[in-house]
């Protein structure tokens, strides 16, 4: 069981752009395989580019307008969108991505990242939720959490980075056999291939993460995104700048945090002290 799809109306902003290449590809005579090929590019993805599923980036839509003479009309709507409609149906979107990535930096201070929850886990999470779940949405909530895993699964998996606050390690969310398979977990996961898993401990005099969790993300053909979430909302960023300043934090995290060995050290020593 999966949760419902947000729905958003086509006026979405990033949907208007991909109606416009779309378009303006047809205008041109051009199949999307053979604009893909123009740009070199997957076909997928300038169908995705259509469907409003994936960001325009300024970069592409310069060379899209060059090859379709469109007149930098797909530069100037990039160029003049809201940031918060630049990835329509944000969390659908953010998964998409999350599924395709090749590398994934991901700093979280509160919870376990999504990615290393166990079943219980995620679902004391959701228990605590304010206002609260019904447990028909609670069980769409985990199933969906947990099929995102399977980016760990894949034959070709992606590069994955996890900086985690010690304080996640020391919260017994859920109580305390969900705290100790979550632990395990863990442990389990710092070993997987192509994962490395850091903690920030307690008690630093410097910490370059004060602002918040945030993701780091490299798609397919390369673009790099950063999603952030709040109290009030979430988004995808995508302006080159703003992640080039989460990219710098996170490299600063990473020096601050305990190497991936120390780390290993640490769940060793949590697992044998419960």
């Amino acid at each position: 069981m999966h949760p419902r799809k947000r729905q958003r109306k086509n006026a979405s902003a990033m949907k208007l752009v991909g109606a416009l290449v779309g378009r303006f590809r047809v205008f041109a005579g051009l199949t999307q395989r053979e604009l893909a090929e123009r740009v070199s590019l997957h076909e997928e993805t300038i169908a995705s580019l259509e469907q409003g599923r994936r960001p325009l980036k300024p970069d592409l839509a310069s060379a899209l307008d060059r090859i379709l003479d469109t007149k930098g009309a797909l530069e100037t709507a990039v160029d003049n969108m809201p940031e918060i409609d630049l990835i329509p149906a944000w969390a659908e979107q953010y998964m998409d991505i999350e599924a395709e990535a090749i590398a994934l930096s991901w700093f979280e201070n509160q919870v376990l990242p999504g990615l290393l929850q166990t079943e219980s886990y995620a679902r004391a999470v959701f228990r605590t939720r304010i206002p609260s779940f019904r447990e028909e949405e609670i069980n769409a909530q985990v199933a969906a959490r947990l099929e995102r895993q399977e980016i760990l699964r894949r034959m070709a998996p992606p590069n994955l980075s996890f900086i985690l606050s010690e304080a996640i390690l020391r919260d017994r969310l859920g109580g305390v056999a969900v705290y100790r398979e979550a632990l395990r977990n863990l442990r389990t996961c710092a070993d997987l291939p192509g994962v490395t898993i850091q903690v920030m401990p307690l008690g630093r005099e410097t910490h370059a993460g004060l602002t918040g969790p945030f993701i780091l993300l490299e798609t397919p053909d390369h673009q790099h995104l950063a999603y952030t979430e709040t109290q009030r909302g979430s988004q995808l960023i995508s302006d080159p700048d703003e992640v080039s300043i989460l990219a710098q934090k996170y490299a600063m995290l990473r020096t601050q945090a305990l190497n991936p060995e120390d780390t290993k050290g640490l769940l060793d020593t949590l697992l044998g002290d419960q």
